[in-house]
């Protein structure tokens, strides 16, 4: 296994890494909308939150040298399923054409105050 950190990634108080790479896939934990520099949590609307937590996922894909269209399956998790269409208008603006599975789970309340958290898991090699 490889561990991935990107540049510049500040360390959560949790027992865990931001990304692993095992048999040529990349397991992202779960990003919340925290700025990566600071640690501080990103106030404001689920759709503000969710662009912070995919721009997370993102810093992490690039570490691993991936893009977006790497990622195969999303798990997106939100204290309030009322907050399906914003989390998904955003979600489909950065992937653009490009469709991974996903899930979205309506949770009770998520870490910190957060309206959104997002893992994903990406291949290393597309055929």
């Amino acid at each position: 296994m490889k561990i991935v950190v990107p540049q510049g990634f500040r360390k959560g108080a949790g027992h865990y890494v931001p990304g692993v790479i095992s048999n040529g896939m990349l397991y992202i934990s779960g990003q919340l909308p925290v700025d990566p520099e600071t640690g501080m949590m990103l106030e404001g609307s689920v759709g503000a939150q969710a662009k912070q937590a995919l721009a997370n996922v993102e810093r992490i894909l690039l570490a691993a040298g991936l893009t977006r269209e790497n990622v195969v399956q999303c798990r997106v998790y939100v204290p309030d399923v009322a907050y399906w269409d914003e989390v998904n208008a955003v979600y489909a603006g950065f992937f653009g054409a490009h469709k991974p599975a996903r899930v979205v789970v309506p949770s009770r309340n998520l870490h910190g105050g957060a309206l959104v958290e997002i893992e994903a898991i990406a291949e290393m090699e597309t055929e």
